[in-house]
């Protein structure tokens, strides 16, 4: 079968209560005629073989464990199991169960949990608790199956649990240890182990601080030495008590502090070396073991935290220069763990932990250990430095700008000690061990360099109302510490290839790379200026030319994330130093390599040719295109020279880049104000021209003339713009094809102006047509209106022109005919 939801891992419990691995296989449900009811049939994937043939009885209590297990009992000490791959499949099967049984497939229970019958049920829940067998050697056999067996019935393990609460059985247990270990009995020892086992098992806090209490606990470890499974017993007590040595790198006063510490080591010892691997159906087993480890470590540092005696004296040794270097280690291992512990508190008590550390002074004391030459005590001081950064970055920031206000201070003062900045700040304290960095695999870099991109983020920098945190910070960033951390870039690229290319440099160097494209993206006129003025992509750059394929990628990767930007300082700045260049040579050193390489490079000029960015292409194509035409395999070169012979033509013929945006818009669009500015000059105009004996026209004649011309002033406008369309539409085909002859264009120009001119020209100025004449269109009443129509004419009339058809000659034959017959007068009016 294929069927992925329905695959399973069958598994049994064995006498000593571990789950056996049976076989994998597909389970199904059907009817078996031998087993007289539905029953679950698994098949063995590898052979088809029957792994499991089980009749779903109706008394059976079936259990559903985590979404993917089905947990159930078959007879006495008989317990079956069915781990799904899918929740699908088990929810499936589930479903057939609760359908046997008559109960509803939400449940995960499908009976109560006890082997007894109903009026045993009843009796046992009437009952006031569960009667421990007494507490001697004999019966330590009879104690062991009995916790054994209340294990699988949530009932009758709390019907334990209270028994052994009630009757101080824990202690009683114990004190048969000791008698089975002078006595050297084996077989009692085992028992016990299963025992103490057991009640780890039944998951209760009160039975957990019997166990784990002063008196108790060393005895407890002492039963679970002694493993069935193992034929020498385990000496975890000796490791606690000989080799585990407790140290106090700062006396702790507080004996119930000294106390809790001892008992979360010992029981997370337990946890971790002593108690054997929780199998899947037994982890929620042991849920209130872990949390009794996770409030003991908020208590302890809760404690600590109140504690103000010991953090002063703290802190006080890890600064004093005279604490010998083995004290001053232990001290910051502790404050590293103590760190740790703060992992587990709630957000508010460890906001007021950190608050508590930094005011105890933590980042000077921090600064003061990154300055030392012990590496161990650097990486741990390391570690609490990245517990700050994740978790408060501002108050990190604060701390950085404050000190370096304060340096600037005392260096007003004392102008006669050159102390620069690099040498006292915090931040580039850590740039130098990101730098200076010993691991050949630079494992410790990578951390650092993860804290300086949180610092540097503006994604976590507040904002209030008096201040920017993101334009403070990095304003000091890129004054005091940007020149520390390109150092080893600018360094290593004097000349035209890298000075040092062995690997540990190389991956240095990408370390800091990847930090730069990281401003360039999130930052804004800091890194441009910074890159502008240091002239850093050059230098950048030169890494084109290192043998290591992963560092020139990250040069490019720097350069495409500038380029994306589409700034035009960059592009200025690029263009003015011929930084394509770099990247021309490396795209033809690569030959024809089908790589990462190749296809980045192609993938940036890509861009540039997509986005349209008029300088870049026009800069490529002017300095590089021979070297670059000879690449066909992709368009991207040819298209950027067609691109770059487009612009060319465009500023050859402004008027062709203007008619390329009409086809783009497809119509004419003219502004409002445009028509009413001609309308108002009109009337002006006519105003003026207009003699003192001139007869102003009636509303109902100016109407009437209206309508009588604007029929042929139409057509006329019509015929106008097709014929400067036809003309435009030359000068558009012959430019861009090639194929439209010059004497040609200028024939067809020729004879329409000379057209124009010769109608222009029969508007004389004593003519009964002209604007001063009464009743003509030109008087003032009569303006408004015709101007708007004949605007509307017009754009229409724009669109007929854009495009030439087939029939154009016979409608401009037509369109003549109709001319002849237009007075003259309104053919003056309109050329006026």
């Amino acid at each position: 079968m294929t069927d992925t939801r329905r695959r399973v891992k069958v598994y049994t419990l064995n006498e000593d209560r571990q789950w056996d691995d049976r076989g994998t296989g597909h389970v199904s449900s059907g009817y078996v005629e031998r087993l007289k009811g539905m029953s679950l049939l698994v098949r063995a994937e590898s052979d088809g073989s029957l792994l499991l043939e089980s009749k779903i009885n109706p008394n059976t209590a079936y259990q559903k464990q985590q979404d993917t297990l089905i947990v159930w009992s078959e007879a006495e000490n008989y317990d079956l199991a069915l781990s799904f791959q899918e929740k699908a499949g088990c929810d499936e099967i589930w479903e057939k169960i609760c359908q046997v049984q008559g109960k509803d497939p939400s449940v995960d229970i499908t009976q109560d949990l006890v082997d007894e019958s109903e009026e045993e049920r009843f009796d046992d829940m009437s009952s006031p608790g569960l009667e421990l067998p007494s507490c001697e050697l004999s019966r330590l056999e009879e104690i062991a199956e009995l916790v054994a067996s209340s294990l699988p019935s949530p009932l009758r393990r709390e019907k334990l649990a209270l028994a052994l609460e009630n009757e101080g059985y824990i202690k009683k247990l114990l004190e048969l240890f000791h008698v089975c270990e002078d006595l050297e009995n084996i077989e009692g020892l085992h028992h016990l182990y299963e025992i103490i086992k057991g009640i780890f098992l039944l998951n209760r806090t009160a039975l957990f601080e019997v166990m784990f209490s002063e008196e108790c606990i060393m005895d407890v470890i002492g039963c679970l030495e002694y493993d069935p499974a193992l034929s020498q017993p385990r000496k975890h007590r000796e490791f606690l008590t000989k080799t585990a040595k407790f140290k106090e790198v700062i006396p702790i006063s507080d004996p119930e502090l000294k106390q809790k510490i001892h008992q979360t080591y010992r029981v997370q010892y337990i946890q971790d070396m002593v108690l054997p691997t929780p199998s899947v159906f037994e982890e929620n087993m042991l849920s209130t073991l872990h949390s009794f480890i996770f409030f003991n470590k908020v208590e302890i540092v809760g404690m600590l935290q109140e504690d103000e005696k010991f953090l002063t004296d703290l802190f006080a040794q890890l600064t004093d220069e005279a604490t010998d270097e083995e004290k001053r280690q232990e001290l910051v291992n502790f404050l590293k763990e103590f760190c740790a512990f703060s992992q587990t508190l709630q957000p508010q008590n460890r906001d007021a932990f950190f608050k508590t550390l930094s005011n105890m002074g933590i980042l000077p004391a921090l600064e003061v250990i990154l300055g030392m030459d012990d590496t161990q005590v650097r990486s741990a001081a390391t570690d609490i430095f990245s517990y700050l950064v994740e978790y408060n970055p501002s108050m990190v920031r604060e701390f950085v700008m404050q000190e370096a206000q304060q340096n600037d201070d005392v260096s007003k003062k004392l102008t006669e000690q050159k102390i620069t900045s690099k040498d006292i700040l915090l931040i580039n304290l850590i740039i130098e061990h990101m730098i200076c960095d010993t691991d050949p695999e630079l494992g410790g870099a990578v951390q650092l360099m993860g804290l300086l991109r949180t610092l540097v983020d503006p994604e976590n920098m507040l904002a209030t109302a008096n201040k920017t945190e993101k334009t403070e910070f990095l304003g000091f960033f890129y004054k005091h510490c940007m020149h520390v951390l390109t150092a080893p870039l600018l360094a290593n690229t004097t000349e035209d290839k890298p000075s040092k290319d062995d690997f540990q440099t190389a991956q240095l160097l990408a370390l800091v790379l990847e930090l730069l494209t990281f401003c360039v993206e999130h930052h804004t006129y800091h890194i441009k200026n910074y890159i502008i003025n240091k002239d850093i992509l050059r230098r950048v750059l030169v890494l084109m030319a290192s043998k290591h394929a992963f560092l020139a990628l990250c040069a490019l990767r720097f350069k495409r994330k500038i380029i994306g930007l589409k700034d035009e300082f960059y592009n200025r700045y690029i263009m003015k130093s011929f930084l394509f260049e770099p990247v021309v040579k490396a795209f033809l050193n690569n030959g024809s390599r089908y790589n990462l390489m190749n296809s980045a490079i192609i993938e940036m000029f890509e861009f540039i040719r997509v986005e349209d960015i008029k300088s870049l292409t026009a800069h490529v194509i002017e300095n590089y295109w021979k070297a670059l035409e000879d690449v066909d395999y992709v368009q991207t070169f040819k298209g950027l020279k067609l691109r770059f012979e487009q612009q060319r033509e465009r500023q050859d013929n402004p008027k062709l880049d203007s008619m390329r945006s009409i086809l783009r818009n497809h119509r004419y669009r003219r502004d409002a104000r445009t028509l009413e500015d001609e309308e108002e000059m009109w009337f002006n105009t006519d105003e003026d021209d207009m003699e003192d004996g001139d007869t102003v026209v009636s509303p109902s004649d100016k109407t009437k003339n209206d309508d009588d011309i604007m029929d042929p002033i139409s057509k006329f406008m019509e015929r106008k713009k097709l014929k400067e369309s036809e003309e435009k539409e030359v000068l558009l085909k012959t430019n861009l094809s090639g194929r439209q002859s010059p004497s040609f264009k200028l024939s067809l120009s020729s004879g329409t102006k000379t057209n124009l001119t010769s109608q222009s020209s029969a508007n004389l100025p004593g003519s009964p047509g002209s604007p001063g004449s009464p009743g003509s269109p030109g008087s003032p009443g009569s303006v408004p209106k015709s101007t708007s129509q004949t605007a509307a004419i017009t754009t229409k009339g724009g669109l007929v022109g854009l495009v030439d058809y087939p029939d154009d000659d016979e409608d401009d034959d037509e369109d003549e005919d109709k001319e002849d017959t237009l007075p003259l007068s309104k053919k003056a009016k309109f050329e006026s």
